[in-house]
């Protein structure tokens, strides 16, 4: 995947972690099932987190938020997930 996409990141984290479960993923095998590299899975997931859609714990390992799989549930066809930015207020 040449050009990572921040909604293919969250939509396979949802597909590979649960909310109510707390089930995580890594990192590693988040971008492995992605074909993407580690470093932009992170970044992607980073803003994810900012955004609350996505949870990162201390070891690393990430999970969807409610809040993203609601999101992914209304179907929004390709909205844009953006970052949280402090500065934009």
């Amino acid at each position: 995947m040449s050009a990572l996409r921040r909604r293919a990141v969250l939509e396979r984290l949802a597909a590979t972690s649960d909310a109510e479960r707390r089930r995580t993923t890594t990192v590693r095998a988040l971008a492995s099932s992605l074909g993407a590299d580690e470093g932009a899975v992170e970044t992607h997931l980073d803003a994810l987190a900012a955004c609350g859609l996505a949870r990162k714990d201390a070891a690393g390992r990430a999970r969807v938020t409610i809040t993203g799989e609601e999101l992914l549930e209304l179907n929004p066809g390709d909205a844009v997930v953006v970052d949280a930015d402090p500065t934009d207020s």
